[in-house]
């Protein structure tokens, strides 16, 4: 993008402002002209009447499981169908409502005869579930007489999570279908799991993507809140092997070294209004390293189920080992104009590590966003408020996630056409794909 047009024509609107709601307009347009979607207006505050009282933490073992799910936020979202309607096509059947059971999923014939196994991810949050396993998890812990361990419920239901995917995952191997068709349609991101999840879809090495962090005070917190974790790690995991000791050993010291970095980056950025540079992550702002979308570590070996706990907290996608390659076959990933963020991370995992094809259309374009919880930026007269990204993960070709993923074969909508014909449309693409004839 041209930051020199853009600040040239934010300054032309500001000088001719003629009162508050103009000047504003002029500073939202220049927001909206980084085309970020995590780059966005916050809402504004009211004026603090004092200091707010301490609010006392929840009685967590005094909660039904209904009530204690609520109060940590499990709930089912809207999008539960998938975002094209292959329910609706003949020689669908559905084999998951995605109700009862956390994913939609179906085995779907197209109209050239070859079936295909589809599972709907509407959110990498696993919040955003069925809540049964949060419900079951409760009971469970509410009848142990220890109260409610909200770390332990929370990592169990998780793993129910991928455990889910996997086992669907598994089903279609056992049916013999085609390929699978990962439905990200509308699937606004969510967390990590977007990365993770698509070690599930192959057996073979899968690499993270490259991570930046903007050198700021949350690169700081950042880098020791990962300190933190491997030095308890360490601490609390005395049975890991000497192997696993190693790498967390070694992600300490890299992780000390970026934080150095980061207190000693550069700030100047001034030169961004005035000339055009070649896209540089390192070598022309204020990022620095910051290791991998997965940790310290972009790949390792699968590991045993012993050191597993203590190496996630050097290579986080260590929490999938158990469900590594449910699937060896074929995928496609199905993406749209609202597939973003941690979606568009799986997305972007999956194209570069050769997995799988995006089918569809380009994604929304906001695969990078936090990596820590921020306060949005005041401006100090208008005292309009910003949530700003914090962080960029690189793609295999070096460029940047947030320009979006542009899919392998495109399916646009046409005119006259329903979603039901687009439906069909999808899965004819993967049809032709499947028979074209491999290098």
């Amino acid at each position: 993008m041209d930051l020199k047009a853009l600040n040239r024509r934010t300054e032309r609107a500001l000088k001719t402002a003629a009162t508050d709601e103009d000047a504003k307009a002029a500073i939202l347009g220049f927001v909206e002209g980084f085309h970020d979607g995590h780059l966005r207006a916050a809402a504004p505050l009211e004026a603090s009447a004092g200091s707010a009282a301490a609010l006392p933490k929840p009685d967590y073992a005094s909660l039904s499981p209904a009530e204690g799910a609520a109060a940590l936020g499990y709930a089912p979202i809207s999008g539960v169908a998938f975002s094209l309607p292959f329910e609706a096509l003949a020689g669908c059947r559905l084999e998951s409502d995605g109700l009862a059971r956390t994913f939609r999923a179906s085995i779907s014939a197209s109209p050239g005869g070859m079936r295909y196994g589809l599972v709907r991810i509407p959110r990498f949050r696993e919040q955003d579930g069925p809540p049964q396993e949060c419900l079951r998890e409760w009971s469970d812990q509410l009848k142990s007489g220890h109260g409610i361990d909200v770390t332990a419920l929370r990592s169990k239901v998780s793993q129910t999570w991928f455990r889910t995917l996997a086992d669907q995952l598994r089903r279609f191997k056992e049916e013999g279908v085609a390929a699978v068709l990962v439905d990200l349609g509308g699937n606004g991101g969510g967390n990590d799991s977007g990365d993770w999840a698509a070690r599930l879809f192959t057996p073979r090495e899968v690499h993270s993507a490259p991570l930046l962090l903007s050198a700021a005070p949350a690169a700081k917190a950042y880098f020791d809140e990962q300190l933190g974790g491997l030095r308890k790690a360490l601490r609390e995991q005395p049975q890991a092997s000497a192997e696993t000791r190693a790498r967390i050993e070694l992600a300490i010291g890299a992780f000390e070294r970026r934080k150095i970095q980061a207190e000693l980056r550069s700030w100047d950025l001034s030169w961004v209004w005035q000339e055009r540079r070649p896209w540089n992550p390192t070598g022309s702002g204020r990022l620095v390293e910051a290791g991998f979308a997965s940790g310290q570590f972009d790949y390792l070996p699968l590991s045993t189920p012993g050191d597993r706990e203590a190496l996630t907290s050097a290579y986080w996608a260590a929490t999938v080992d158990s469900f590594r390659g449910a699937w060896d076959g074929p995928v496609y990933v199905l993406t749209d104009g609202r597939t973003a963020s941690a979606a568009e991370m799986f997305a972007a995992v999956m194209r570069d590590n050769r997995i799988g094809k995006i089918v569809g259309t380009a994604t929304l374009g906001a695969g990078a966003g936090f990596m820590l919880d921020e306060p949005p930026i005041e401006l100090p007269h208008s005292h309009l408020r910003f949530q700003m990204p914090n962080c960029v993960r690189l793609r295999s070709d070096g460029s940047n996630e947030v320009s979006g993923i542009q899919p392998d074969l495109p399916v646009l909508p046409r005119q006259g056409e329903n979603s039901r014909g687009r439906a069909a449309r999808v899965l004819e693409a993967m049809d032709a794909d499947l028979q074209r004839p491999k290098p």
